[in-house]
């Protein structure tokens, strides 16, 4: 048995600072590692490793200086010219053909140190905005060389918008730009967004993006996966005990817990903790607590925390009116890793 008994994460209140949430702006632990050498491309797709060779000419030409004339903001220069030319790429690919993965490489291979780099989901954006407000967030941002978005959501118009608000302050400051996109609702069935569309939907922002078209099998249309079967809640409380570093929580409770704090401190939420016990799954009551447990879900998966849990399975956490309306793709990618959490964490019962 454990030395001390599970935490609880309702009893945690994280307080984060501004500064940390822009340093944690870097590719999340699952995608550490990954380089464009890790890349696997199939050879059936010719534009896969035509992709690599993209991404690495612009990865390289993001090194020297900054457009302001250094890796530093220059408070009392005056301001640089916008760049002309494309200074972004969009990662045009359908469902499991490894954008991330290369997202994430180019990261990595661009030639500047990590404070003058910045990766994050289109979530985690949204949130340094409102944690920071618009005007400081340009001016924490401004001075990168480069910023990454991964799963650029289309589905919320207003955070559209005032995500191509930002950006296009941050072009005019020689912010090279790179992002994935993830699908329009009408068109979720596709698995794919295309290039087209989404530079459509960022309008003004579109001169600044070269799409990069990365063809290859879309997993999608394979449905989601089983999930496992839940354990009782007895044997889910005695793994928690047992496991040392994990939390045990009720899932309504959680649930509550998590519409009081920020989503921009649900990283911050799981800090030290090996797994996440949960009892009592149930099914998600309304779309702001499924769209919070989803943001949760993505923080749990990237640092990748087992969860194990009793209740009702995983894929049964969203009611079919939810995965057949306008966020569908976000609760099909969170039931998709809660299931594999829910693999990693069935070896705590056995221990």
């Amino acid at each position: 048995m454990a030395d001390a008994g599970p935490q609880a994460l309702c009893a945690r209140e994280p307080r984060v600072p501004a500064e940390r949430l822009v340093a944690e702006m870097v590719p999340p632990p699952r995608f550490d590692s990954v380089r464009f050498d890790t890349y696997e491309p199939d050879p059936a797709q010719p534009s896969q490793p035509e992709a690599i060779a993209v991404l690495s000419g612009f990865a390289a030409g993001l090194g020297g200086a900054h457009a302001s004339g250094s890796g530093k903001r220059r408070w009392f220069a005056r301001k640089p010219a916008a760049p002309t030319g494309p200074r972004g790429v969009y990662l045009d690919g359908g469902y499991g053909v490894g954008k991330t993965h290369l997202l994430a490489s180019l990261w990595h291979a661009t030639p500047a140190e990590p404070a003058l780099k910045a990766f994050g989901t289109f979530v985690e954006l949204t949130n340094l905005v409102g944690a920071l407000g618009f005007q400081q967030t340009v001016q924490t941002l401004g001075g990168h060389r480069l910023l990454c978005i991964d799963e650029f959501e289309l589905d919320d118009p207003g955070d559209t918008v005032l995500v191509s608000s930002l950006l296009s302050r941050l072009v005019e400051q020689g912010v090279a730009l790179a992002a994935t996109s993830n699908t329009l609702p009408g068109k979720l069935g596709e698995g794919r967004f295309a290039a087209a569309d989404f530079l459509r939907e960022i309008q003004g922002l579109s001169a600044h993006f070269r799409p990069l078209r990365i063809d290859g099998q879309d997993y999608r249309h394979r449905g989601l996966p089983e999930a496992p079967a839940p354990f009782s809640d007895e044997q889910v409380t005695k793994a928690a005990y047992a496991t040392a570093g994990a939390s045990l929580d009720d899932f309504p409770g959680l649930l509550e817990h998590l519409a009081r704090v920020h989503p921009s401190r649900y990283g911050a939420l799981t800090d030290g903790l090996s797994a996440v016990c949960l009892t009592g799954v149930c099914a998600v009551p309304d779309q702001s607590t499924a769209l919070r447990l989803v943001v949760l879900a993505d923080r749990l998966y990237d640092r990748e925390i087992p969860v194990l849990a009793s209740g009702v399975p995983f894929d049964r956490l969203f009611g079919d009116e939810m995965l057949n309306g306008g966020y569908r793709k976000k609760y099909f990618r969170a039931i998709s890793r809660l299931t594999a959490l829910a693999r990693d964490a069935k070896p705590l019962v056995s221990q």
